[in-house]
């Protein structure tokens, strides 16, 4: 009879899954002040990234930033005679899953109109 010895289980390799190539993402940002010329640019922007065959997420709408400001009418006196301003800036999201060298050129030779920004970021 041989010898009997506990000995732990042995403990199997753990499979590593094949890497994925890392995702990139090009998460664009526009920002206006009118929501019409936000939603041709956008428009515009979409455009451009589906004729190059561009994987497209959104555009999703972010909530509008509003700015108030109260001031008195006149200068000295008639504290209860008050005008109330506001700026709204309207905002929109982009992604863009792994974007070509075309696309980005493309969409940096866009010409958007005035009072559009856009943030560009590689995520």
């Amino acid at each position: 009879m041989e010898p009997t010895t506990a000995t732990a289980p042995k403990k199997r390799a753990a499979k590593k899954a094949p890497a994925a190539p890392a995702e990139h993402k090009l998460r664009i940002r526009v920002r206006a002040y009118e929501h019409k010329i936000l939603d041709a640019s956008v428009k515009q922007i979409m455009d451009t990234a589906a004729r190059f065959d561009a994987t497209v997420v959104g555009p999703i709408p972010l909530p509008t930033e509003i700015k108030r400001w109260t001031v008195n009418r006149s200068t000295f006196i008639h504290k209860d005679a008050r005008e109330q301003f506001e700026m709204r800036i309207h905002k929109r999201l982009i992604d863009i899953q792994n974007p070509s060298p075309k696309v980005v050129e493309a969409l940096t030779n866009l010409t958007l109109p005035t009072g559009v920004t856009i943030d560009v970021k590689m995520v």
